[in-house]
């Protein structure tokens, strides 16, 4: 049975740590709160998350619905200091996200006819990834692009909204799958498990210049409801939509997991940890694989109220979001 795991709030306050099984049935998790103190038992005894989750046998049924409903479900990952939990993320990893990447910055260069059209900065990593990403067992593949996306103040749970920086000039979903580890008191990083993600990014501010890649990327990001524990599927087919005035404005199908993938996830995630920095005990870290499917990519623009909506077997639940705008702000520097 693969044990999903989420976290939520009971109508009193209380924090619930809930695993969810194949049919949808969520229950309590008698060993721990949140899943943050589950992973530190597991790493104690040499368990999995759930074989430490069902060393109690899991407690009285909660209504998973209707926690999400009301507002009460949490992210699933949380770290009781948001400064310790760290978004990263991967670009250019799927075989189907270079097209869109390209054309965004195809307009930096000088435009040149045939075979001598000059490649993006874009399309030579991705070919990159594509020639040395999966490298044979024992080896080291070619690195990937790698940005950084903030700290845990910057992650939404379920039915949260995605907040837009006054100054930002777009707001756009990526549609991805997201690693969530923790790091063990000897600096070794464990693997919890996977969620459903959506990446959200500023692509306007990216199209102007790729070296505003990193201004793009520091904004929220979102998590669906669930843990999903075990290997991750070589092929995920999903769906990414957008809502507007309760119709659908945009949709477009989505494919992720490895087999669908120009690098392997070991290799993703190799080059992320290879880091002393990223092997702090006690640290999480939220690590995003990457997008092969954008609404920008196509033409269609986000505005303020809009519902994203990303969802993929085997994940239970969609990650859904509205895009809200937040008020301008000044921020004056003082001297001391």
């Amino acid at each position: 049975m693969v044990l999903r795991f989420a976290q939520l709030k009971t109508p009193e306050g209380e924090r619930r740590l809930v695993a969810i099984d194949n049919s949808r049935r969520a229950r309590r998790v008698e060993v721990a709160d949140t899943l943050y103190e589950l992973a530190q038992v597991a790493i104690r005894v040499d368990a999995t998350l759930s074989e430490a989750a069902q060393a109690r046998p899991l407690g009285e049924t909660q209504d998973f619905d209707a926690a999400l409903a009301e507002g009460r479900v949490l992210p699933p990952i949380d770290h009781p200091d948001p400064a310790h939990l760290l978004m990263t993320g991967t670009g250019l990893t799927h075989l189907g996200s270079a097209e869109s990447r390209d054309q965004m910055h195809k307009a930096a260069l000088a435009h040149q006819a045939g075979a001598d059209e000059p490649l993006t900065d874009s399309r030579r990593m991705f070919l990159m990834g594509v020639a040395g990403g999966k490298p044979p067992a024992g080896e080291v593949g070619v690195q990937p692009e790698w940005f950084y996306k903030g700290d845990g103040s910057q992650l939404v749970g379920p039915g949260q909204p995605l907040v837009s920086p006054a100054f930002a000039e777009d707001g756009g979903e990526e549609p991805e799958i997201a690693g969530v580890y923790i790091v063990g008191p000897d600096g070794t990083p464990y693997r919890l498990g996977y969620c459903l993600a959506n990446e959200f990014s500023d692509h306007v501010v990216e199209r102007g210049n790729y070296l505003w890649l990193a201004h793009s990327k520091l904004r929220n990001a979102a998590l669906g409801p669930e843990l999903l524990t075990g290997r991750l599927p070589e092929e995920i087919h999903g769906a990414s939509r957008i809502i507007r005035d309760g119709k659908v404005a945009w949709e477009q199908p989505f494919l992720s997991g490895e087999g669908n993938m120009s690098h392997a996830l070991a290799n993703l995630e190799h080059h992320h940890f290879k880091y002393d920095l990223f092997r702090r005990p006690g640290d999480l870290h939220v690590h995003f694989f990457g997008a092969a499917t954008l609404s920008f990519a196509s033409g269609f623009q986000t505005q303020e109220g809009d519902v994203f909506e990303i969802e993929a077997p085997p994940f239970h639940y969609p990650a859904r979001n509205t895009l809200v705008r937040a008020p301008a702000t000044v921020t004056t520097i003082k001297s001391l």
